[in-house]
């Protein structure tokens, strides 16, 4: 029962302090979701490859989005005008650069703060890379199928001219019924009561609407808190595993190496695919056996590219595109990784 009691200890320490901002992740990002016009970020895009590379990180602290909820966000917006490279910048870095997951990695790392400095300034050195390769080496259109764009205002068109089609056919045939049955007291108070009706089922519509808005609130911040819930258990039940039966001095001698531990770091959190609102909690609990730099590898690298975000941006982008992105993107997290723990966190 001893391994069973650490495993279990384990988990709940990571899980229950990584909970609260995992909440409060899904809140804003449902906040987000529900009532931040898409039509704002297109007019504010710059066009300078540079201001573009630097409006994709500020629209990380603008929008605070999980990874999660990235891909169809983005999708959006690049239907609004968005270009590809900003929006592949912002899939990159914006679960990374925004104000939650500052906090729950300056939590995690509370004896060592430098680390969520660290945590944001490679990812800000990530974007530009990124972004500069972007702009000058990519010349195909990297989608899987054309986005065409937005049309907001058809449906809202199509809605009011049918209701105005509605009504007037009531009015002509009401009037047509009204003249035919003049002298008629009952049928006057069943039009009467019929008018009532509608004003009746008018009022209804507009709290059934508001209703249904609610009921969309409830329902995407339910989806993503499962969806998160579930990768956020089975990390948390992986490290407390591996920290429970993989023997500490296996873990040291992965941990203390130069280059291994930060692959290794990268390849667990590809596999482990957390939350960045919550992988800090993960992070910190290997703390003791590798490196500050794996460790900033692991917080970096896994928001990024993992196994849930290859297969979302696989839906929108060319496989070919995924693949090489990953790869740019590993080797400069790498290298980044190994400077920032020569440099900053020695």
């Amino acid at each position: 029962m001893e391994p069973i009691s650490h495993v279990f200890m384990a988990f709940m320490d990571i899980f229950l302090d990584a909970l609260p901002f995992m909440i409060l992740g899904v809140l804003l990002s449902t906040i987000v979701e529900n009532f931040i016009p898409e039509g704002v970020i297109q007019r504010m895009t710059p066009k300078h490859p540079l201001g573009g590379v630097l409006f994709a990180c500020v629209l990380g602290i603008m929008f605070p989005l999980c990874e999660c909820g990235m891909i169809p966000f983005v999708r959006r917006l690049m239907r609004k005008g968005m270009p590809v490279y900003i929006a592949v910048i912002f899939i990159l870095v914006g679960p990374i650069l925004n104000p939650i997951v500052f906090a729950s990695t300056w939590m995690a790392f509370r004896d060592n703060p430098a680390m969520a400095y660290s945590r944001m300034g490679l990812t800000f050195g990530v974007a530009l890379v990124i972004g500069f390769l972007l702009t000058r080496f990519l010349k195909s259109n990297p989608l899987r199928h054309p986005i065409e764009p937005a049309a907001a205002s058809l449906p809202r068109h199509n809605h009011t001219h049918g209701s105005q089609h509605i009504d007037q056919h009531d009015h002509h045939h009401g009037h047509a019924h009204d003249h035919k049955h003049d002298h008629s007291h009952a049928h006057d108070h069943s039009h009467n009561h019929k008018h009532d009706d509608h004003g009746h089922d008018h009022h209804g519509h507009n709290h059934a609407h508001g209703d249904s808005r609610l009921m969309t609130m409830v329902s995407h911040g339910s989806s993503e808190l499962f969806e998160m819930s579930k990768y956020l258990m089975l990390g948390a039940l992986l490290t407390a595993l591996i920290q429970t039966f993989v023997a500490q001095d296996s873990l040291s001698a992965i941990g203390q190496g130069a280059f291994i531990s930060h692959v290794f770091m990268m390849g667990f959190a590809y596999l482990l695919s957390l939350c960045s609102t919550t992988d800090a909690f993960v992070a910190v609990s290997f703390a003791k056996s590798f490196s500050p730099g794996s460790l900033l590898a692991f917080l970096v690298f896994g928001p990024m590219i993992d196994v849930k975000s290859t297969l979302m941006m696989l839906s929108i982008f060319k496989a070919r595109f995924v693949l090489t992105l990953s790869i740019v993107v590993a080797i400069t997290v790498l290298t980044g990784s190994l400077l920032f723990m020569h440099f900053f966190l020695a």
